[in-house]
């Protein structure tokens, strides 16, 4: 009969273990699409829950790329109580680190966005002994220019009238300035020479 107990325990303890390593590992969260204009700079935001406190020195983070189209991935930043970027590559000199690891913020900057930067970037963070961390995925679109919306075009569009509107306006106000102008001066020099006249 012990041993009837004995097999029952250990078969309940493997059916809660997984469970309770799941709800162990760390939260790592990140939005799912960013879009970045080519040549400026953009903030990959990476937030994570740890169920341990934060130890700033063993706590590391790992970004991480995989270009638009492929399956490969390759480093892009790595972190352990000071940043790591990256000495060669298409990243070099293009990554800043702007987390903040005792405010649970693992973000980095990408400076000077190229094309070649479009596709998919996982944050992964690790704080021991929570290292099963569930890694997020950002998209990073980069584009030419900025994509305007209906709404912004169409306040562009209203501007544009008011600005000509104002234009006009302002050249007939100017236009007739200069009439009347002209107008009292012609007046002012037949007086001038009425009065000689009369005095002769």
């Amino acid at each position: 009969m012990g041993r009837v107990w004995m097999y029952l325990f250990s078969a309940v303890g493997v059916l809660v273990t997984p469970g309770a390593y799941r709800s162990a590992a760390m939260e790592v969260t990140t939005p799912k699409e960013v879009t970045a204009v080519n040549g400026t700079s953009v903030l990959l935001k990476c937030t994570f829950k740890s169920t341990h406190p934060i130890n700033d020195i063993l706590l590391s983070v790992n970004w991480r790329f995989r270009p638009l189209g492929q399956t490969t991935e390759e480093s892009v930043f790595y972190y352990q109580k000071n940043p790591y970027p990256l000495p060669s590559g298409r990243f070099k000199g293009h990554v800043t680190w702007s987390g903040n690891v005792l405010k649970n913020d693992a973000s980095i900057t990408l400076q000077d966005v190229q094309f070649g930067f479009n596709g998919t970037y996982s944050c992964f963070v690790a704080n021991p002994p929570d290292v099963h961390s569930l890694t997020s995925e950002i998209n990073l679109q980069v584009v030419q220019s900025v994509k305007l919306s209906e709404i912004g075009i169409l306040a562009a569009a209203v501007g544009g009238a008011i600005l000509l509107v104002l234009l006009i306006l302002s050249i007939f106000l100017t236009v007739r300035y200069c009439q009347r102008k002209r107008e009292d001066t012609g007046v002012e020099l037949e007086n001038t020479e009425f009065k000689q006249e009369s005095i002769y």
